[in-house]
């Protein structure tokens, strides 16, 4: 039972670390998405389109 509670940490503990590195270091645009800007798309005086 031991055991299997250290596992259960273990895989716990993989899972955060694996979120924070994709959320503060690398971050792909497959999960993302790619954001646009507000600016690229003039003043927001609906001149856009």
């Amino acid at each position: 039972m031991e055991l299997l509670q250290e596992i259960l940490v273990f895989i716990t503990f993989a899972i955060a670390v694996g979120y924070m590195i994709i959320k503060l270091v690398w971050k792909p645009k497959f999960i993302f998405g790619t954001k646009k800007s507000a600016k690229a798309c003039g003043d927001g005086c609906g001149s856009c389109h």
